[in-house]
């Protein structure tokens, strides 16, 4: 896994570095942190994710996503209680993959996923527009010129270069190429070096600096769930579309046991906490990079930034950078969705626009659960509607009913029209061999049945139901045969 083709995925990674530094950095400003917080967490995340996690080829870092949560906690509490909280957070996501519960994931519809990877799409493209602009105004004359006309030119290496030659990534040429422009011609372009300056020394381990009190768990642990939600989600969600990608099947429960080591080990050295980056990830799979080489090479260069490369880095434009995203936002896009809305059930189709627009409209998390919910309540509406019933009067007068389907919590009312006690002769039998009792619901409404029988002064016996269900409907008193 290491050994094989080195080359293209060190270069991928190389790539891929590049594409972290400003994302780390603007996401530490958000969070109103110091923009080195955001690249030692990127380094170790990233680093620890891509050595020991469950998903080669996948990019982890210092996400956005996860900084959006814990600005308020910054504000009000300061950074000990921040670094604090990215511990805490990953010691849960540490717990949640040794607990296995990794597969949850295989929860997550279709569509939502589908609605996940637009509205991310459409976050990341959206979110570069932010370098157009300079003191809350857009740049005017020259700079926006200047500006757009190097982001069309880094768009254009990178689509162009691949029909060429494929043995160098096209956004590192790119971005390489487009430097090098920009510093012989001594442009009036903004560089990196205009976000933060990124040099620096080692991190160094410190335990958070606070009292260890039930007061400080109140404060820090519901920020800590949070994070850790969002982070599990958006790296499983990215897992999933890696997996698709490469056609290859990763390990998710390892991922999140790495992903919360590496959140842990951020938090004792000074960073920030992050999950997958699925931007980054799908630079470093465009790029070539499959294996733990990119992810492992990605990560060092940005401690090698930091340490021994800043004024090489800072110089390189923002134009660049803001091309490749704008790339990467146009391929994360999964545009054949929009030729299957009119093709797939409505409910689907409505299912990949609305988490799609919760995406963009507030965050991945609050999208993905809203998506489950509505994908869960339609599939429970559809299936209500599906059981259906044969009824059969037999020679010595019993009456037999044979339903079809699932009985859940939301079928009840439909089974219960099935059946007119009053209509029916003393004895009535239930022969469930096709009726599949889903939930505790399911079990409440037979015996509501038997009950309902009983009190028109008849009998019902139900044959042929499980084991398990036999055994509570015996103790509900409902007459049960094999």
């Amino acid at each position: 896994m290491w050994s094989t083709n080195f080359t293209k995925n060190a270069l991928a990674g190389l790539t891929t570095s590049f594409a972290l530094v400003p994302e780390c950095i603007a996401f530490a400003l958000v969070a109103h942190l110091n923009p080195l917080v955001g690249l030692y967490g990127a380094f170790f995340i990233c680093t620890i994710t891509a050595m020991f996690g469950g998903r080669p080829g996948m990019i982890s870092g210092a996400a956005g996503s996860m900084a959006v949560v814990i600005v308020a906690l910054v504000a009000q509490h300061g950074l000990q209680y921040f670094l604090a909280t990215v511990v805490l957070s990953g010691v849960i996501m540490l717990l949640f993959g040794l607990l296995r519960l990794g597969k949850l994931v295989s929860m997550v519809p279709h569509p939502v996923m589908l609605g996940f990877v637009n509205g991310l799409a459409i976050v990341i493209a959206w979110s570069q527009l932010q370098h157009f602009r300079v003191d809350g105004g857009w740049l005017a004359g020259a700079a926006m010129w200047w500006m757009g006309g190097l982001v069309a030119l880094t768009m254009a290496i990178v689509y162009l270069l691949p029909r060429l030659t494929r043995a160098v990534p096209p956004a590192l040429v790119a971005i390489v190429g487009v430097g090098l422009l920009s510093e012989l011609l001594h442009l009036p372009v903004r560089t990196l070096g205009d976000m933060a300056t990124i040099a620096g020394g080692l991190p160094s381990f410190s335990i958070p600096q606070l009292p260890f009190t039930m007061e400080t768990l109140r404060i820090v642990l519901p920020y800590a769930l949070l994070m850790a939600v969002v982070g599990l989600l958006e790296t499983l969600l990215t897992f999933n579309l890696t997996d698709e990608i490469t056609e290859t099947r990763g390990l998710p429960n390892r991922e999140c046991v790495a992903l919360g080591a590496a959140n842990v080990a951020s938090g004792l050295f000074g960073g920030m906490g992050g999950c997958a980056m699925i931007g980054q990830t799908m630079i470093n799979l465009g790029s070539g990079g499959r294996t733990r080489v990119s992810g492992a090479v990605a990560g060092i260069m940005i401690l090698l930034f930091v340490l021994f490369l800043s004024p090489l880095i800072e110089r390189i434009p923002l134009a660049a950078l803001v091309g490749v995203m704008f790339v990467v936002a146009q391929q994360t896009f999964a545009w054949s969705s929009l030729q299957v809305l009119g093709k797939v059930p409505r409910h689907d189709a409505l299912l990949i626009v609305v988490v799609t627009c919760i995406t963009v409209a507030t965050d991945l998390a609050v999208a993905v659960l809203c998506g489950i919910v509505i994908a869960a309540l339609s599939f429970a509406w559809r299936h209500a509607r599906e059981v259906r019933c044969e009824a059969m009067v037999d020679a010595d007068g019993v009456k037999h009913y044979t339903p079809h389907g699932t009985l859940f919590f939301a079928s009840i009312a439909h089974f219960n029209d099935l059946f007119v006690p009053q209509d029916d002769p003393q004895q009535v039998v239930l022969d469930c061999r096709h009726l599949r009792l889903a939930d505790h619901s399911a079990v409440v409404a037979v015996a509501a049945l038997s009950e309902r029988y009983a009190r028109a002064g008849k009998r019902l016996q139900v044959q042929h139901l499980s084991q398990r269900c036999e055994q509570l409907l015996v103790r509900a008193g409902v007459s049960v045969t094999a």
